[in-house]
């Protein structure tokens, strides 16, 4: 095996992630001692990027206060296993597996190899080409925890607020093969693809006002899920549209994270008055999803929606692409050849 890679890089201070990201060469790979118990070292294949892999960056101290520059970005991955810690018995070398990081690490997946827990990956089921594999990730399985698939009463009704996007078209697919209602929202260019996604109602946000549409309707949703975040309104009025006992999903963290933000989340979290309950989705990988999700796009259930797959030195450009916000589904990043 090879003993260096090459990784994308930046360093602080960030305005524009794209305009900071330079790649580094001859970067020492990880060592098997190196590796703690439950990690596995991964040749990256495939990655995927999402709106936090910039947002973090560019959020001032309190990205550097998370990750400590320089800094590779990237949580989502699939690859093939090369190395391993001795105790893990559920993996073995030369396999393929797909994942994402529980957390923000300074060695993200735009990487040629990373080190991954192996609490936070899943074998990648037959027939799912690498490409897939990295978009599932932690839109999926964010979007699989937005929909409390513990809690959710059968055939519920769900309100979707951002379909098109990484989240919300894995959001839609999830929730139609837990065999909820969905009503979601996009722009007029995205109407068709969030309908053959599955959703039974789609309103356009260009031409409507979301909330107004939403009071309209009543309480008629359990579950009410943000993914975009720049729509206090939404929640402030959540008593209206749902259900006695219904939850409001916070997924979305608007355009960018700020204390304020942060804070005005926590508030909502803990207050124990004002509208009905809330919930914000942090990232919580496990083999659980990720095998869940696995089965389900084997069996043709759920697929990923790719916008755009981009070659190992237009990172930057698919960060652009990105932040632009206007791509439905997943950017993917063709990292390196399979072995």
């Amino acid at each position: 095996m090879a003993t260096a890679m090459q990784i994308w890089q930046y360093s602080s201070p960030v305005e524009k992630i794209e305009d900071s990201l330079t790649i580094k060469d001859q970067v020492p790979i990880p060592s098997h001692s190196s590796l703690g118990k439950d990690e596995l070292l991964i040749k990256v294949i495939t990655a995927s990027i999402n709106p936090v892999d910039y947002k973090l960056p560019e959020s001032g101290i309190i990205g550097r206060i998370m990750i400590p520059n320089p800094a590779t970005p990237g949580l989502d991955f699939c690859g093939r296993v090369v190395d391993k810690h001795s105790t893990i018995t559920r993996f073995e070398e030369g396999q393929l597996v797909f994942g994402s990081f529980a957390a923000h690490k300074q060695l993200g997946t735009l990487a040629q190899y990373t080190v991954v827990s192996a609490a936070c990956c899943a074998l990648l089921p037959e027939g799912i080409n690498p490409s897939d594999g990295a978009a599932v990730g932690t839109a999926a399985t964010t979007a699989y925890q937005s929909l409390m698939p513990y809690k959710l009463p059968s055939a519920a009704n769900i309100f979707i607020n951002g379909g098109s996007g990484g989240v919300g078209t894995w959001a839609i697919q999830l929730a139609k093969a837990m065999g909820a209602k969905v009503t979601t929202t996009c722009s007029t260019r995205n109407l068709e693809l969030c309908q053959h996604l599955g959703a039974d109602n789609v309103v356009d946000y260009t031409k409507n006002d979301v909330t107004e549409f939403l009071k309209q309707q009543g309480a008629v949703y359990d579950l009410v899920i943000d993914n975009v975040g720049n729509r206090p309104d939404l929640y402030d009025n959540s008593h209206l549209m749902l259900k006695a006992g219904g939850t409001f999903v916070q997924v979305g963290v608007g355009e960018s994270m700020s204390l304020k933000g942060i804070a005005s989340t926590m508030k909502k979290q803990i207050w124990p008055f004002g509208p009905p309950r809330f919930y914000f989705v942090n990232m919580k990988n496990s083999t659980e999803f990720f095998q869940v999700i696995g089965r389900w796009m084997a069996e043709g259930r759920v697929k990923p929606v790719i916008a755009a797959q981009f070659d190992w030195k237009d990172v930057p450009e698919a960060f652009r692409q990105l932040q632009e916000g206007r791509s439905p589904g997943k950017i993917v990043v063709n990292v390196s050849q399979d072995l």
